[in-house]
């Protein structure tokens, strides 16, 4: 079962790791909470905002229906094209899907999937450890699910977020991928 830390056991944790070393991986664990919980309490110490805001902005991060994603659908509609949306039963479970051509349609944001050479593709100047493993393993994932569809006989596009700004470049990127 798990145990519950109230604010004075965490204040009275967060007293404790000030004082101890500087290196809190080498600290023992206060008696007041367990050992996951400390480890959590020194690794979230350095964030300008509480744990439980950070959590609360975290859980608004959305993976379907994302601004970038209605703006490509809404444009797609305009043009005639109908779609399908987050087939489960392809890999990666593309935002865009025409099934009788094949193709399937991915709109990444760039933040997330680092679109390189992009400005909005910034790494976080904090907690670079758990940031650098994240990203790369997002970035491990999307190539092997366009493999896997490519594999399937599927053709993929992806639509960056910063691409949205030139609506008739990508009206003539996804009118050249969808009529091919």
């Amino acid at each position: 079962m798990k145990q519950v830390m109230h604010s004075s056991q965490l204040q009275a944790a967060l007293d404790f790791s000030m004082a101890a070393e500087r290196n809190p991986r080498t600290m023992q664990p206060s008696a007041l909470c367990t050992s996951t919980e400390f480890d959590r309490l020194i690794e979230c110490r350095m964030d300008r905002i509480s744990i439980e805001e950070r959590s609360r902005q975290m859980s608004l991060v959305r993976s379907k229906d994302t601004k970038p994603e209605l703006f490509v659908r809404k444009l797609l509609f305009s043009m005639k094209f109908r779609y399908r949306l987050h087939a489960k039963d392809l890999p990666g479970k593309p935002d865009l899907v025409f099934r009788s051509q094949k193709k399937a349609i991915f709109v990444h944001g760039c933040f997330w999937h680092r679109h390189a050479g992009c400005s909005k593709a910034t790494t976080p100047s904090s907690r670079t450890e758990y940031w650098l493993p994240k990203f790369a393993r997002t970035l491990e994932r999307d190539q092997e699910n366009l493999e896997k569809l490519h594999t399937m006989g599927w053709q993929a596009l992806v639509v960056w977020e910063c691409e949205l700004k030139n609506m008739d470049a990508l009206a003539a990127r996804l009118r050249a991928f969808l009529n091919d």
